[in-house]
């Protein structure tokens, strides 16, 4: 018997006893002929059909103006870096601050034992007061001896003794009043206060030990201060980037160099995104010959107080005058040995490699250098399923635009101009 593609051969004895002779031999023929056809099907009616082609969705490269930059690590360094130390000798008497707080220009910080230095001053006034009344008695003598010298009750030597007298006296007067003005500082000195606002260290002397002052290398570090906000970030670049920097500075374009005062973006090491913007304010007049790098620096502004001098972070400077490019997702993009490639659907649904040379990352897209056309449409989704040369089921899709540099977008989200070297 024949079901479907499956044959069952029945026992002739079975048709024997059901029908009559001539009717089994008639059923013994049929099961035969049925045998035979079902053997002589072709094996390419039983094969299944082969698939569709892969569904992928494609896109047109997305043309936007960018820019390209460079990426440096560097170092925060203080505007402003003072070391407390004391103008005058004596005792430590009081510690006015907390260690590791903010300061104030002018803040007290240290007190020495001022007392000696009080009683010094108070002696140079003493002295100061002694020449002046030698001054006065010395111009009143010659006052007098001017009118007896003219009634020639004097001689004229006599008289010029007294002129000298006077003389002395008011040196002697201007003196002490320099020894009063150089107390008076001794014991100004004696109170510490804070040069410059910033964050203070810890203290290094206690109170009760003796300080050492004046104005040799052997003075008593008392503590320092590094000034927080704003703050100045400094980084080495080579000598092929600064000459490109300049080049492109004198062609009248708003590149990293002296004379202009380029927006540049910062990240530190705990952070994914360039999203602290500052200004370049300075590069260096020398290119250090054993490295061939040239310092470079930006200022950041710091009111949270959390970037420190000495912090590590990495910092985004344009290395590129803004230029029309085409972009495709990073998804798009594949890898032959160390070649770069895109999947491209001709008219007629057939995928073509291409290569492309690739350039700066831009918000999850990739500029593309070359090897692409702005009406080629690429496959951005199914990459993996579509294969070079072989028909595929495009479906269109355009892909969201990228904030284009110096629009309100672009500025909202500072990261949205960054451009990452491949």
């Amino acid at each position: 018997m024949f079901r479907g593609n499956r044959i069952f051969l029945v026992p002739v004895a079975a048709f024997g006893e059901l029908m009559p002779p001539s009717a089994g031999v008639r059923a013994v023929s049929l099961a035969a002929l049925l045998l035979v056809v079902g053997c002589s099907e072709s094996p390419q009616k039983q094969a299944s059909a082969p698939p569709p082609p892969p569904a992928v969705t494609v896109a047109n490269p997305v043309k936007r103006v960018v820019i390209d930059y460079d990426e440096y690590v560097g170092r925060f360094v203080a505007v402003d870096s003072v070391e407390i130390r004391a103008r005058v000798s004596g005792y430590l008497d009081r510690i006015d601050f907390t260690d590791g707080q903010m300061v104030k220009q002018g803040d007290l910080l240290f007190s020495i034992d001022k007392r000696p230095f009080q009683t010094a001053l108070d002696q140079a006034k003493a002295n100061l007061a002694q020449v002046r009344a030698n001054l006065a008695f010395a111009e009143s003598d010659l006052a007098r001896g001017a009118q007896l010298v003219r009634e020639r009750t004097i001689t004229e030597q006599t008289f010029d003794q007294r002129t000298q007298v006077k003389r002395v006296a008011e040196a002697a007067v201007q003196a002490q009043e320099a020894a009063v003005r150089q107390a008076s500082l001794d014991v100004e000195f004696t109170e510490l206060k804070a040069p410059v606002a910033g964050r203070i260290g810890d203290r290094r002397v206690s109170p009760g030990n003796l300080v050492t002052g004046g104005t040799a290398g052997n003075t008593s570090l008392l503590a320092t201060i590094v000034s927080t906000d704003p703050i100045r970030f400094e980084f080495t670049f080579d000598e092929a980037s600064y000459l490109r920097y300049e080049r492109l500075a004198q062609g009248g374009r708003e590149m990293t160099s002296r004379d202009a005062s380029v927006v540049v973006a910062l990240k530190l090491i705990d952070e994914q995104d360039f999203q602290n913007q500052g200004r370049m304010d300075f590069v260096d007049n020398v290119i250090d010959r054993s490295s061939g790098t040239i310092r470079g620096r930006a200022v950041f502004s710091n009111p949270s107080g959390v970037f420190t001098p000495g912090m590590f972070g990495r910092v985004k400077v344009p290395g590129s005058p803004s230029y029309n490019a085409l972009l495709v997702p990073d998804a798009a993009i594949g890898t032959e040995q160390t070649r770069k490639y895109v999947l491209a659907v001709s008219a007629d649904n057939v995928a073509q490699i291409k290569y492309v040379t690739l350039g700066q990352s831009f918000n999850n897209l990739r500029v593309i250098k070359s090897g692409l056309q702005e009406d080629d449409l690429v496959i951005v989704n199914g990459l993996m399923r579509a294969r070079a040369n072989q028909k595929v089921t495009p479906q269109n899709q355009t892909p969201p635009p990228a904030p284009i540099p110096g629009s309100p977008q672009a500025k909202a989200d500072p990261n949205a101009a960054h451009a990452k070297t491949e």
